[in-house]
């Protein structure tokens, strides 16, 4: 199981680096600056949240902002709605988190894609649904350092530490042994492993598919990967990944 009492502990410590980091590189937060989640209804029986862009701390809003927004909620059941390329693994941290330890039930909704660090959020909710045309993406940690030898080795020591967190936050929700989903997390370098919605819920990703009922929908006809081998590249899926990489759909630590 994860301890989140050293996930958190780890977050302090990037937060830390991020924040020396903007004060070396000049960045200052901006008051314009929109959020990249959204609240809705906090105060009935069923609240919204939507993770609809890149998970980012670098425009001054951060998973602090995401943490009191989700305190003030005082529904007994939200609705994490998610269509994110994922992005920063710190901040990703605190809200997979923040969501776990909210007392009210947490549903997630795969609305369109739920990538990298978007795709173990979606682990915090007590129960996954994914759109029938909705897609899923796991893959290793990746980010950028700057130091002497010593130093880098250390950064690259941090990035599998950060990858086996996360294949152990896969395995808590899908089952299976950690190890197997870091190899799935591997495969096909930064692009990893693509879920179809069925192929998800054979994982063990998500629990069923959302096809607007309530009963759940077993996947019929496609095959899961096998663990460590990524879905079948076709022209235009190779397109859009290449899309989402150059849009930051990755996993990125902080120095």
């Amino acid at each position: 199981m994860i301890d989140l009492r050293r996930l958190g502990a780890r977050c302090a410590q990037a937060q830390a680096f991020a924040a020396r980091a903007r004060t070396e590189l000049g960045i200052r937060a901006e008051a314009s600056a929109q959020p990249w989640w959204r609240v809705s209804n906090a105060d009935g029986d069923r609240a919204k949240v939507y993770i609809y862009d890149l998970i980012h701390p670098w425009f001054g809003l951060n998973a602090l902002d995401f943490a009191q927004d989700l305190d003030a909620i005082s529904a007994s059941n939200i609705d994490l709605h998610i269509n994110s390329p994922g992005g920063d693994v710190w901040d990703a941290y605190a809200m997979f988190a923040a969501l776990k330890a909210h007392p009210a039930k947490v549903t997630a909704h795969v609305d369109g894609i739920a990538a990298s660090a978007a795709s173990f959020i979606a682990m915090s909710a007590e129960e996954v649904l994914i759109g029938k045309p909705s897609r899923m993406m796991i893959h290793d940690a990746a980010g950028l350092s700057y130091g002497d030898p010593a130093e880098t080795r250390l950064f690259a020591d941090l990035l599998d530490e950060i990858s086996a967190d996360v294949a152990q936050i896969y395995a808590d929700k899908a089952g299976g042994k950690a190890a197997k989903w870091r190899e799935a997390m591997q495969a096909n370098g930064s692009f990893g492993t693509w879920y179809s919605s069925a192929q998800a819920v054979k994982a063990g990703l998500a629990d069923r598919i959302d096809d607007g009922t309530t009963a759940a929908t077993e996947p019929e006809e496609e095959e899961a990967p096998e663990e460590g081998s990524p879905e079948k590249e076709t022209a235009g899926v190779e397109d859009a990944r290449s899309q989402l990489v150059r849009a930051g759909a990755r996993l990125f630590p902080k120095r």
